[in-house]
Order: structure tokens, then sequence, then C-alpha cells
């Protein structure tokens, strides 16, 4: 085997050091790829603001049952993902199994949870529905007015700054190269990419490179207009607030409902900070947090929680989700040689963590996307795609009903 020297290019370029890109690196390494992260932050990004609910059944869209097998399988992971990230850096991630509760306020949100319900039994999924009583047996604190609510023992979460500084620190120590630098655009020698250039004027090649830039992967120059992943920025606006010790525990579990259409959680530490989100605003690239924004969070879950108007309230942000077309996200080897996508996760980074360091594990080492990953490959977006499978289908056999004779 081949000696490497310092200077030798990294087999594996990861673009963006969220922790997306961490996880990417860090099990890249493991399967002793010499890897680098290009991210003048990393740690940060989205996971910076998120909450960090690892719901994947509580937050089961219509029409997503696919991406729905992507977050079980995902959420599954999760206990033996934080125990080796612990294992490996001495670090606490802030997970708990502490179920989630979501509640409806009036007779039209009790109706469609009712809806949601009937949706997740049908499909075999783990929900129970409660009282409007039982609800408040369950978290006191809840509005007298509450009619009804879903009960979900196995939607828990994690804290994902702590999260991402595991990461960071679990890829530092399986040896990942981190250039504190931007990338200013990719480089493509012929039809293949061959790594960046950052923003320093730094050049750094690599067998392969992984966009995993999240909501700024779909801006990154130097890509062809058809192979930019089709990645848009959704705001999230975030509060934090702080329950004093007398008022501990203040909530025993995540606990969210839709108020006049908006989503609204509330997402307990145990180190008594009170997470509350989210707004979702398709305003492009604006992370102003606003008045607006912080009053409709807070209004919204005074009327779920009365209580919480009384806390202290620490921090005030606002992030961008990286959203894709369809919400789910690409991942695996792009149109273009060479390039790798990790990117797309929308309001799933967190959940869909360690399956995506899997998946990309398994791209980069051998080349391959797990089978159940395909309906993720970032290729579907593609026209020519399209174009092929619309013709695969059209091509299907017809199946004809056989007559008596």
């Amino acid at each position: 085997m081949r000696t490497r020297k310092a200077q030798d290019p990294p087999d594996v370029l990861v673009v963006g050091g969220g922790i997306i890109g961490l996880v990417t690196a860090w099990r890249a390494a493991q399967r002793g790829l010499a890897t680098a992260v290009a991210d003048p932050s990393p740690g940060g990004g989205a996971a910076h603001v998120a909450a960090g609910m690892l719901a994947a059944v509580t937050e089961l869209q219509y029409g997503e049952q696919t991406l729905l097998d992507l977050n079980l399988a995902s959420a599954a992971r999760y206990p033996d993902f934080v125990a080796e990230l612990t294992e490996a850096t001495g670090l606490d991630t802030g997970y708990r199994t502490c179920g989630t509760l979501a509640v409806a306020l009036d007779a039209d949100d009790r109706a469609r949870l009712r809806e949601l319900h009937a949706f997740q039994t049908s499909l075999g999924l783990e929900s129970t529905w409660l009282s409007g009583r039982e609800c408040r047996r369950l978290e006191p604190l809840l509005a007298p007015g509450v009619r009804g609510g879903l009960r979900v023992d196995g939607d828990h979460q994690v804290d994902p700054r702590r999260l991402a500084a595991a990461l960071l620190r679990a890829a530092q120590l399986a040896g990942v190269t981190f250039l504190r630098a931007a990338v200013a655009r990719m480089v493509c020698r012929g039809d293949r990419v061959t790594g960046a250039r950052l923003t320093d004027g730094t050049e750094v090649s690599a067998e392969r490179t992984v966009l995993a830039a999240g909501s700024e992967s779909g801006r990154i120059e130097g890509l062809p207009p058809d192979v930019l992943p089709p990645v848009r920025p959704v705001k999230g606006q975030v509060l934090r607030l702080r329950v004093p010790a007398a008022r501990a525990p203040f909530l025993s579990r995540t606990v969210r409902a839709v108020v006049r259409g908006s989503d609204v959680y509330l997402v307990p530490r145990e180190n008594g900070e009170l997470v509350l989100g989210a707004t979702s605003e398709e305003f492009g690239w604006d992370t102003t947090v606003t008045a607006g924004g912080v009053y409709e969070l807070l209004r919204d879950a005074h009327e779920l929680v009365p209580g919480i108007t009384e806390l202290p309230l620490t921090e005030t942000l606002a992030g961008l989700r990286p959203g894709s077309p369809d919400n789910a996200p690409l991942l695996g080897p792009t149109a273009l040689p060479g390039l790798v996508a990790a990117t797309g996760h929308h309001r799933n980074g967190v959940l869909l963590t360690p399956v995506t360091g899997d998946v990309l594990a398994d791209v980069l080492d051998n080349g391959e996307l797990p089978d159940y990953a395909r309906p993720f490959t970032p290729v579907r977006f593609d026209r020519t795609h399209q174009a092929h499978q619309a013709h695969q289908a059209h091509q299907a056999p017809e199946v004809r009903e056989e007559q008596p004779a």
C-alpha cells in the first residue's frame, strides 16, 4: 500500500462543514479515505439554529411515504449512532428518548389530527390518540382548551449544537483535515469535477468532491446549470428560553400543534433550555430576525402553553433550511463524474444525519448507492433521467386480465 504524504491531495473533499458535511467526512475517514472539509466555521450552519426533533412519525406528510422510510431508518440508527459518537469523543449529544405529544387547540385542528392519526395507523406507525384531559394529565401546563392529541413515544430529540460539536471532534480524531475557507467555485477538467478553489486562493484537488453546503449548494459556481442541485433557502426563526430551576420540569416531552395553520413546537432540554419554533418563510437569503416572527411564535406558543410568556427569552435566531422540490434529500453521485451530493434535507437534516453518513460512506468507498437510498439520487431532477423514467413506464408491458373461455 502506498504511504500517503502530507502534501498528497485528499481522496475526498467535502464542501460544507455543517452536520451533514461532518458526518460524511467522519464516515469517509473511518473507511480509510483521506478526507478534507472546506468550511470557514465547521460545526455551524442550519443545525446551529435547529431544534433537533427526531419526529419521523409526528412530521409525516401526505405524499411523502418514501421519505418516511428513510426517516424511520435513520431514527432507528440514532441510539447506536450517538453512543458511538460519545464513545469516540467523550462528548454528550443531548439525545433524549422523551417522546412527542401533538395536540389540537380547536375542532378543526382536532379533525386534522384525527386524519393524521388514521394515516399513521394505515402505514403501521405507532401513535396513540388521547383526549384533551389525557393530554393535560401528561403535560399539566397545556392550555385548558386542548381538544385532544397524539402521543408518539418513538419521536425523540437531540441537541443539534452538541451533535455538531461531537461530529467535529470525531472527524478531527479520525484524521479529517479542515480547510478554514469557503469554496469560491468548483474546478472541472473535461467532464469531471476535480476539486475546488477556495476563497483564500487555494486550489484543492480530490478524486471525489461532496457537495454538502446546505442551502448554499444550489449556487456554487463552476458547475453546469443542469448539475446544480435544485436547492433553495427556506427561512426559519427560532427562539430559545430558559426554564428557572424553580419551574422545572416545565414540559416533560416535545409538544407541538398547528395554530391558525402554522406549526409551533416546544422542545425542552435537560439543561433547562426550551426551544420554540419555527417559522417557515420563502424569503430567499434573508436571515433577519423579525418582530413579527418572534411575536407569532410567542403568541401561538402562549395559546398552547400559557405559562411560556413568563420565561426569560435568551436567544432569537434565524437560519436557512436547504429545501428541495420534493422536500427530500439529494444523496449520491450526480450526473457529473467526480461530484457527489449530500444536500436538500429541508426540515429533516438532523433526523437524517446517521443514515446520510452511512449512504455517503458506501458511495465514496465503493461507488454504489445503497438500494434504500436510490429514490433520493440527485439525478431524479435531471430532465434526461425524467424522460428515461417516462419512457420506461410507457414501454412497460400491459397487464391484461384473462377472459374465461
